[in-house]
């Protein structure tokens, strides 16, 4: 788990590895945090984002299955690769009303909750109180440091994420240096 400093708040950004994405991922009991974490860390929806998702949105192109974002961050569409798992969720869970949102609640109030109790679920299983800074939006920044790791093209990041240059994707959301980053440079120090 990475963590760092906020510019101007006192909480922290927190990246997490993909052992600990697929961990807090597990602590969701019922399919509607299982699609709702899963948009957050597996596609980089922001949380206003996971509000809108219908089946409908879950699309098969030719670039494989993908989630349509009508209305991101500024109006903006875009279109985001969605696992088939999580896309066979969405379907089945709103197959009788496929227009709707899959997501029974309304609120980012209640998807914050969600994510902060899974914290601190965490925090309390394993010790670590890293766990009780996550926020919606850090799924959002550890997916995007997964696509960085997996040396995914900055551009198409960009384009998965609906953001706009490549400064602010470097400046807000790619983690400085991923935990599988520092654990490959760690290796190369005999000492260490």
């Amino acid at each position: 788990m990475n963590l760092r400093e906020h510019d101007e708040r006192e909480d922290k950004k927190v990246w997490l590895s993909t052992e600990e994405t697929e961990r807090f991922l597990a602590t969701a009991e019922n399919t509607q945090k299982r699609i709702a974490f899963g948009l957050g860390a597996r596609c980089g929806l922001r949380s206003g984002e996971w509000l809108d998702v219908t089946p409908r949105d879950v699309v098969d192109t030719d670039a494989g299955t993908m989630l349509r974002v009508w209305e991101g961050k500024g109006d903006k569409f875009r279109e985001t690769p969605i696992p088939d798992v999580l896309a066979t969720r969405i379907r089945v869970a709103g197959e009788e009303q496929p227009d709707e949102p899959v997501l029974s609640v309304t609120s980012t109030r209640t998807l914050r909750r969600w994510v902060d109790r899974a914290g601190d679920q965490l925090a309390e299983e394993t010790g670590e109180v890293g766990w009780r800074e996550l926020s919606t939006h850090d799924l959002r920044r550890t997916w995007a440091t997964a696509l960085a790791d997996a040396e995914v093209d900055p551009l198409l990041a960009l384009d998965w994420g609906g953001w706009e240059d490549l400064e602010t994707f470097l400046e807000h959301y790619k983690g400085v240096y991923s935990p599988a980053a520092q654990r490959r440079a760690r290796e190369k120090v005999s000492w260490l």
